[in-house]
């Protein structure tokens, strides 16, 4: 199985379109996570066109996006379960905020966004996974996203790129 992980998207505030190496990822997925900051539904009803969707609201997300998704979210993927926040919020680091949410959930993976800084590593036996931002690099060398592919384990990845066209 794959799944293709965004976060921090910003559409349109931070671009008009995805990226054209992002798209041709979505073309043979299975499944599509975003971790918040969409900025508007149309970038959600845009993804339903490749995978099946699943996906959380950011500090920035409209009244809209809020009636049709939650704030955190446990998605199965095959034999994993995989814990999906923002990470806004107050106190502690974003990563911190992230664990701590799935801290009463038993999840083999958390994603989280909201800092745009990719993150892949291991805590407490449960891979934790920012995909950084596919338009909005911030002070990141690259814009990136992630892939996980789930088999026997989840093997997660970052795609760098330097031009988000």
């Amino acid at each position: 199985m794959k799944i293709v992980v965004i976060s921090d998207t910003h559409l349109p505030k931070k671009g008009r379109q995805l990226p054209r190496k992002l798209l041709m990822d979505l073309e043979n997925c299975d499944h599509i996570i975003h971790s918040g900051d969409w900025q508007t539904i149309e970038l959600f009803k845009e993804l339903r066109q490749y995978a099946k969707v699943v996906g959380v609201t950011g500090n920035v997300d409209g009244p809209e996006l809020k009636t049709l998704l939650s704030t955190k979210e446990i998605f199965k993927a095959e034999d994993f379960k995989i814990g999906i926040v923002h990470g806004h919020g107050n106190g502690k680091t974003t990563e911190r905020r992230a664990i701590d949410t799935f801290t009463m959930d038993k999840v083999d993976c958390i994603i989280y966004g909201h800092s745009h800084i990719p993150v892949l590593k291991e805590t407490n036996g449960i891979l934790v996974f920012n995909p950084g931002s596919p338009t909005d690099k911030r002070r990141q060398k690259e814009f990136s996203y992630g892939i996980l592919t789930i088999g026997e384990k989840i093997i997660a990845e970052h795609v760098f790129f330097p031009d988000k066209e």
